[in-house]
């Protein structure tokens, strides 16, 4: 039994240490997994002070990333300490297992991540619904909680910025919005699309050296004043944007010169029909027949020297048909 709780261990928790399975219990709908905390003891959250003097316990019930389709409920049985710093504001407090859970969180760390991760790519109304298919039942607004509670990245001096515009209110307010080239993360967020307001936020950072935006003039102009040093460029989709253009304008200039060069194609010849002869009218054929010995005749009249009019008295046919 003892081994088969170490290797339910390992699948469920392999990379959190101090957690021990204890059972585990399977349904239609839900996986609950009992475990415990074996650290001897906890520091205090506010004051580091050691502390192996429990207090009491208590179950917690916080949910864990679904598994085959079912949701997982961690049933943890943890434990209150008193806090051996008399001068420590905080009397008592409640053990966390690092990587697991956190203070008044109802799901564990794995599980807030992928979360916020959803969250991340989807936003709010449309990750809920994506976690709901996993098997997690969430809120829009806990989705947005999750992502707004993500701590902020570390911003280094940019070397490279890419400057662009974004909308708050489409067609009212718009603001400008820099991002790193080369990690390719938002750096700041500017209220408005001013040149002033860019200029203010080069100047503040010397180390600019690229600048990537597009035709707008006011970030021309920002940029110019705010970062003279800096050299500034096209981004991708206006560099092909303008060499698409070049392209047409260079085609409708010398369009004359691409009809002279194209020279007309002949007719194709029509397909032979298909007969056992290669005479050109079929045979076999009363009206065929009769069409080829009127041929024949008014060939043999002219042959003989007679005039069209006179083969056309005689055959009695119109002078178009001879």
């Amino acid at each position: 039994m003892e081994e088969v709780l170490l290797r339910l261990k390992e699948l469920l928790f392999p990379s959190i240490a101090g957690v021990a399975v204890l059972s585990v219990d399977v349904n239609i709908a839900i996986v609950r997994v009992d475990a415990r905390c074996t650290a001897a003891g906890a520091a205090c959250p506010v004051c580091g002070t050691w502390s192996n003097r429990v207090h009491g316990s208590y179950p917690r019930f916080p949910a864990d990333v679904p598994s085959g389709g079912r949701r997982v409920v961690l049933q943890l049985k943890v434990r209150r300490f008193n806090c051996g710093n008399s001068d420590c504001a905080r009397r008592t407090f409640v053990e966390q297992i690092p990587g697991l859970t956190r203070r008044h969180s109802q799901r564990t760390e794995r599980l807030r991540s992928i979360l916020a991760l959803v969250g991340l790519a989807l936003a709010g109304r449309a990750g809920a619904r994506i976690a709901g298919v996993l098997g997690v039942s969430i809120s829009r607004s806990t989705v947005l909680r999750l992502v707004e509670a993500l701590p902020e990245l570390e911003v280094v001096a940019p070397r490279a910025v890419g400057v662009d515009e974004y909308a708050t209110r489409k067609g009212r307010h718009y603001g400008t919005v820099l991002i790193g080239i080369e990690t390719r993360h938002p750096i700041d967020l500017l209220p408005d699309r001013e040149a002033p307001s860019l200029a203010a936020w080069l100047a503040a950072r010397p180390g600019v050296e690229v600048i990537c935006r597009d035709r707008a003039p006011f970030f021309a102009e920002g940029a110019t004043v705010g970062a003279p040093q800096a050299v500034q460029v096209a981004d991708r989709w206006h560099l092909w944007h303008n060499v698409s253009e070049a392209a047409e304008r260079a085609v409708a200039q010398h369009r004359r010169c691409l009809r002279a060069l194209v020279t007309a194609a002949p007719d194709p010849e029509p397909a032979p029909e298909k007969g056992s002869s290669g005479a050109p009218w079929p045979t076999g054929h009363r009206f065929a027949d009769r069409t080829r010995a009127r041929h024949a005749d008014v060939h043999a009249l002219l042959e003989a020297g007679h005039s069209r009019r006179s083969v056309q008295r005689q055959l009695g046919m119109t002078w178009r048909t001879v």
